[in-house]
């Protein structure tokens, strides 16, 4: 949803807002390049640029403020 609050429906998809399981950088790097349940694999369709920055957006908006920063370098050592 746009405001990361989550959805539940045909699927229950869990709210970014303050969401502690963010906190470890490689938790949602594997969630967007492996997919997990009803959340699509993207680690094909989209680069190592791209994943960190969507990754860096959801950890530092909706209420989360984590600070350390995931690389390109990063999502590459996680697709291996």
């Amino acid at each position: 949803m746009p405001d990361g609050r989550g959805a539940s429906g045909a699927g229950n998809y869990p709210s970014l807002v303050s969401n502690a399981k963010l906190e470890a950088a490689g938790y949602p790097v594997l969630l967007v390049v492996g997919g997990r349940k009803a959340m699509p694999a993207f680690g094909s369709g989209m680069t190592d640029v791209q994943i960190a920055a969507v990754v860096n957006y959801v950890r530092g908006n909706f209420g989360n403020a984590y600070a350390d920063k995931v690389s390109p370098d990063d999502v590459k050592a996680a697709r291996q």
